[in-house]
């Protein structure tokens, strides 16, 4: 048995392996996730509520509920019960998004699938307002997220969307997140077939993406307008382990 070799049969050895801490057991309430454009903290239906649903009223076509199984909410109070809801959940750690420059709560995004006995976590639930979209702020909330993942012991980060959100699996990969392949027929969603396309980044992954984003977001690479000199994802493009078919 002992001539036996192991990492030949089952893989490369984690050595000193320790489960990182679960979201909810940090104190998040207290600490946040401080950028210098957003921040993000416990979603909380008295204090986010009426402000998340003012921003996502912006949204006169309700696109940015499309791809969720929820919504959209026609009636704030309808909207504050869902909240409550989902800031109650022991299973999805929620945040919401303020942009610190308007003091206005501006997005909504989650962990969810967290697991941190195999140190594999999630980012999903994600609903961004107009006034979040395609804006610095957003890729910074997602910088947030990943960076509290990885540094905080987790070996793998998922996204996972709906197969033909094309624009999700767009903004998974600049953001340096892997294509993994479709599982079809996934799920039933708002009465609807859900094929789901799987995207991932790894921790070895991490100081090369970490890099990446901190390059990006440095004023020095926005002109006066606010333009970007190089993008993310021509950043993040050497970094992929594998690129999304669909989009090429």
């Amino acid at each position: 048995m002992s001539d036996i070799d192991l990492t030949s049969i089952l893989g490369p050895k984690v050595p000193d392996w320790r489960a990182p801490p679960s979201p909810f057991d940090v104190g998040f309430e207290k600490t946040g996730l401080i950028g210098d454009h957003v921040t993000l903290v416990p979603l909380d239906a008295d204090l986010h509520a009426a402000g998340l649903f003012a921003s996502f009223t912006e949204d006169k076509q309700g696109a940015i509920w499309h791809y969720l199984s929820y919504g959209p909410f026609e009636m704030l109070a309808d909207y504050t019960d869902y909240v409550r809801v989902m800031a109650s959940s022991k299973d999805v750690f929620f945040f919401a998004i303020q942009d610190n420059a308007t003091s206005r709560f501006v997005g909504v995004a989650s962990y969810l699938r967290i697991n941190p006995a195999a140190g594999s976590i999630e980012v999903g639930h994600l609903c961004f307002a107009p006034a979040l979209q395609s804006t610095i702020g957003a890729t910074e909330a997602m910088f947030l997220m990943m960076q509290w993942a990885f540094e905080a012991g987790y070996r793998r980060y998922e996204w996972k969307c709906n197969a033909r959100n094309l624009r999700s699996r767009r903004a998974a990969q600049r953001f340096g997140f892997s294509y993994e392949g479709v599982f079809r027929q996934a799920l039933v969603a708002k009465g609807h077939n859900r094929d789901t396309a799987w995207f991932a980044m790894i921790d070895a992954e991490w100081p090369a993406l970490k890099l990446a984003f901190t390059s990006w977001l440095d004023m020095a690479n926005f002109d006066a307008e606010g333009c970007q000199y190089k993008s993310l994802s021509s950043m993040t493009a050497p970094i992929l382990a594998a690129r999304d078919p669909a989009l090429d």
